[in-house]
């Protein structure tokens, strides 16, 4: 895609919970930032507001969980199955919390992206999500904090990162005050990473081989 005839990029969303990520990224869609569409948002949680979000902005919104495919690598395999019908070019997970095995990540090579609200390597990894992350980066004593964009592999929060943006951490900070100051940044930092894919601005697979060449 070249940055001067863009191509409206299909964009396949995964979430979990209330879907703040998902909505700046429809929004974005809508108002014209990404040359894209959301064509489906995909939940673990049948109750998740984010299938809501969908819902109003007339976007498939499909609940599958290990209720329905107890077997991990058959529930991969739903999703993708879906995921293809969809003609999803780009899967972005917004707070989807179930690590997802190898079947989905073969599916969509280096087009599997993440957020999230630290900046990686530090405060990544098992366990280290929500609430939890602000905890941590309080705890540390830390004068910045931030949001990480990166590509999903099959370890949590290691794949190589796209994009990073910091946000101050304040004296008087809380876990929550400090959430809903990266929150913030979440919303604006996730929509032009992707518009910046969707116009080909930003190369997933140039990001990937530097990151193996440097390792």
């Amino acid at each position: 895609m070249s940055s001067d005839d863009p191509k409206t990029l299909n964009i396949g969303v995964l979430a979990s919970g209330g879907g703040s990520n998902l909505q700046s990224i429809i929004d974005a869609c809508e108002t014209g930032e990404i040359p894209g569409r959301v064509v489906v948002v995909i939940s673990n949680n049948s109750s998740a507001k984010a299938l809501e979000r969908a819902g109003r902005h007339g976007i498939d919104a499909v609940h599958l969980s290990n209720y329905h495919y107890p077997d991990d690598e058959e529930l991969d395999q739903a999703i993708v199955e879906v995921l293809r019908n969809g003609g999803v070019e780009l899967v972005c997970l917004a707070g989807y919390m179930k690590k997802r095995g190898p079947r989905l990540i073969k599916a969509f090579p280096n087009r599997i992206l993440n957020i999230h609200p630290a900046l990686l390597p530090r405060y990544g990894g098992k366990g280290m999500y929500g609430v939890r992350v602000h905890e941590a980066v309080l705890a540390a004593g830390d004068k910045v904090s931030g949001v990480s964009v990166h590509l999903v592999d099959e370890l949590y929060d290691h794949g190589p990162i796209v994009a990073q943006r910091e946000v101050p951490v304040l004296p008087d900070d809380t876990p929550e005050t400090l959430a809903a100051r990266v929150l913030k940044v979440e919303h604006e930092i996730y929509p032009e990473v992707i518009a910046g894919v969707a116009r080909g601005d930003i190369n997933l697979d140039d990001i990937v081989e530097k990151s193996r060449n440097q390792d």
